[in-house]
């Protein structure tokens, strides 16, 4: 009898669907889902819209702190107008969740997929704000560590947004080695080899997403993660101009990403706010 008594005070398993409550949010559409949380455009009670981020409940112990810290860090970051912003972080039913305001547009890797024309009416305004959020993350004491298509949101006017902070770490003052977490084909090579990293490591991969934006190709292309990998740590692998890909890159720009994809991080801009005023005086 104590067994059937048991099995009726266990805790019902979460159902996260479309109409379905989660606390004090209703949730209307999933916007995407990744392998740390799944993403909602959910309302409260006055009807009003956000992006509701909640972490899997089968997430593991590390997994989930990062999702914690990640909240943690958002909430202690001043507001920025290209980095999404916070409204709240908890738990509801011992399942963590951000909640975010919601914007209508969709990512960056998206509009890549689709060819958006958006990526070339507004290519400067994207490039500007990407930087830029970059450089707030990094002037208030963090590295992003995931910077990549999938974690810009450009809203349909062409503001781009910077989310997904779970890998952020307070910036060192010198560098450290940093576990490879994120993403290897935006990584950089000295992630990668295992060796001390810094604010620089967040620079490359902006010089891979920003190749990406302009050209629609990978600066290592390749059919698997591996080849991309080996191409990236083989020196003897020679890096395309983006300008053989597009033809109306300018010398500048041009020399500004070759500069962020050296695989020598002492090769490279040592700070945001230099590859900001480097693309300031680029046509």
């Amino acid at each position: 009898m104590a067994i059937f008594d048991f099995l009726k005070k266990a805790p019902k398993p979460l159902v996260l669907e479309s109409g379905s409550l989660f606390g004090p949010y209703r949730l209307h559409e999933l916007i995407n889902e990744g392998g740390m949380a799944q993403l909602w455009l959910a309302s409260n009670q006055q009807e009003e819209t956000f992006a509701l981020r909640i972490a899997h409940p089968t997430l593991n112990t590390l997994n989930r702190k990062r999702f914690i810290q990640g909240c943690e860090m958002l909430a202690t970051l001043p507001p920025h107008p290209n980095v999404i912003s916070y409204l709240e972080h908890g738990k509801i039913d011992s399942t963590p969740f951000l909640t975010m305001e919601y914007i209508e547009g969709a990512n960056m890797r998206q509009l890549l997929a689709n060819e958006d024309p958006i990526l070339i009416d507004k290519i400067w305004d994207i490039l500007f704000g990407c930087a830029a959020a970059l450089e707030h993350i990094h002037d208030n004491g963090f590295l992003h560590l995931d910077y990549k298509p999938e974690n810009i949101v450009i809203s349909r006017g062409g503001r781009p947004r910077l989310i997904d902070f779970d890998l952020c770490i307070p910036k060192p003052e010198k560098p450290i080695l940093l576990k490879s977490a994120g993403t290897p084909t935006y990584m950089a090579p000295e992630i990668l080899l295992q060796k001390p990293a810094d604010q620089r490591a967040d620079i490359f991969s902006f010089g891979v997403l920003t190749y990406e934006l302009f050209t629609h190709q990978k600066p290592y292309p390749g059919d698997t993660t591996e080849e991309v990998l080996r191409k990236m740590l083989d020196p003897h692998t020679k890096l395309i101009p983006p300008g053989e890909y597009n033809p109306y890159i300018s010398k500048e720009l041009e020399k500004i990403l070759m500069k962020c994809l050296e695989r020598d991080p002492e090769k490279r801009y040592p700070h945001m706010g230099v590859v900001i005023r480097y693309l300031q005086e680029a046509p």
